[in-house]
């Protein structure tokens, strides 16, 4: 069995782009979740953002 990959090239703006859409999202991820006031997003999240540091209460 023989196994291909295909590899599509980026240029440098398109990897700075994704780059920095991946960091947005991260934070939203991080500060959004981890400031919402809804108890299900806030339990779904907890001790994730506990062990990197970030206080939730």
């Amino acid at each position: 069995m023989t196994t291909r990959s295909i590899s599509f090239p980026l240029s440098v703006s398109q990897r700075i782009a994704i780059g920095a859409l991946c960091l947005f999202l991260g934070a939203f991820l991080t500060w959004g979740v981890g400031m919402a006031q809804d108890s299900r997003m806030h339990n779904a999240a907890h001790d994730t953002r506990h062990a990197i540091g970030f206080p939730c209460h």
